[in-house]
């Protein structure tokens, strides 16, 4: 992308993301800090030296040459795990720095970089802010599946008995869809060049997620159970962040792709393609493409459940300020929705100098693309070309589904 100069209020910006990861710490027992919540991934150690080893490695030593003050730690800390089911990882707490070390090694590196933000490239700094908010989303699902006597928070109170809601469909007219953004239309990732038209024939999607009440009902007929339920003499029980509580049938459902994907073809649906969702959700009367759902004003918080406004989910029936042109609800937050596309990079893909293996690592056929947000997902990547993705059986992420049918 075209490199600009940074704006003046990325230290504000810089400073209200820290503040994002900070408070997610908190939320753990000090005497935790060395717990490894998700087999498959790091201990929640490592992630206190991540975020702050990655700002260091992009802006002071990538970008301005600094000489490293401690190179061990910014090697250490690098690198996270994108679990392929090879094998789990094996250290044990003593092999890491203490959490004061750690902790001294991050207090350094954010006060050099105080010092020097103001001087970095737009690209380059805000390639650091959203890399520490998408971990603020990643260390938001680590916590989740970390034990309760692990964590410092109120329990989580039981919702009012609810029912699903009938299942609604919406019918979408043939159309344009737009996936990506143009070059110098502002900062993205890689993966979100360039701007791509797609023509759409007309389908029809379902109004709201599926819920936990739908999926009961498959799980019933001897479908797969979901990771966040549990049975407790004999009903079940959902875990959220802070305690297990009756299932909430009206909530949507945490499932992987490969769960999402049964359960839309014994539905006699499928999963919506990239495109699909996006003329779903950002389609106007007018022809134009809108920037949100709801229009083109800035995310609030009667739009959705996203932004760390809440930790767990909300009925599917809940914020009908944000529902899309045609109709389609909370097609952003309350849960990413996984799509039937397999990640793949947007004609004119470039990688970034600074950050080459971002999306191109991921081009393998075993990542599909996600699109929407989730109650912790930060309102700065609620932007209609922001593409994430995840393997197809990644069984803790806050993902969701939508069915459509032709």
């Amino acid at each position: 992308m075209q490199t600009t100069s940074t704006p003046v209020n990325i230290h504000a910006e810089l400073e209200e993301a820290r503040r994002r990861t900070d408070e997610l710490f908190e939320v753990v027992r000090p005497d935790s800090l060395f717990e490894r919540p998700v087999p498959e991934r790091h201990r929640l150690n490592f992630y206190i030296g991540h975020i702050e080893a990655f700002d260091w490695n992009m802006i002071c030593e990538y970008e301005l040459s600094m000489p490293a003050f401690n190179r061990e730690f910014n090697e250490l800390y690098a690198f996270g795990i994108d679990p392929d089911g090879s094998g789990l990882p094996t250290d044990q707490p003593k092999d890491w720095p203490s959490l004061a070390q750690t902790r001294e090694y991050c207090k350094r590196v954010r006060d050099t970089i105080d010092k020097v933000i103001e001087e970095v490239p737009e690209d380059i700094a805000q390639t650091c802010v959203e890399h520490r908010l998408m971990h603020a989303e990643t260390l938001s699902y680590l916590l989740h599946n970390l034990d309760s006597e692990h964590k410092c928070g109120p329990r989580s109170e039981p919702c009012a008995p609810a029912s699903s809601p009938a299942r609604h469909w919406i019918e979408i007219p043939a159309g344009s869809a737009t996936l990506g953004r143009r070059k110098g239309s502002g900062f993205g990732w890689d993966n979100e060049f360039s701007e791509l038209s797609v023509d759409v024939p007309a389908f029809e999607v379902s109004k709201y997620k599926v819920t936990n009440g739908d999926y009961l009902e498959y799980v019933n007929q001897g479908g797969k159970v979901p990771h966040y339920w549990t049975r407790i003499d004999g009903e079940w029980w959902l875990r959220t962040m802070f305690g297990e509580i009756p299932l909430p049938l009206d909530w949507p459902v945490y499932a992987t792709h490969t769960q999402a994907r049964a359960f839309a073809e014994q539905a006699a649906s499928s999963l919506p393609t990239e495109a699909q969702f996006d003329r779903a959700g950002y389609s106007s009367l007018s022809g134009q493409p809108r920037a949100y759902p709801w229009g083109n004003e800035e995310p609030e918080r009667n739009c959705g459940n996203f932004d760390f406004h809440r930790w767990d989910l909300s009925p599917v029936t809940t914020y009908p300020d944000g529902d899309s042109t045609f109709g389609v609800s909370q097609l952003l937050g309350n849960g990413w929705e996984w799509t039937a596309d397999v990640f793949r990079p947007l004609p004119g893909f470039e990688p970034y100098p600074f950050y080459p293996g971002y999306s191109a690592d991921f081009f393998d056929d075993d990542h599909y693309v996600i699109k929407g947000g989730s109650p912790r997902t930060a309102g700065k990547l609620l932007r209609r070309s922001f593409r994430n993705w995840f393997r197809r059986d990644y069984k803790y992420l806050f993902s969701t589904i939508r069915l459509v049918r032709n």
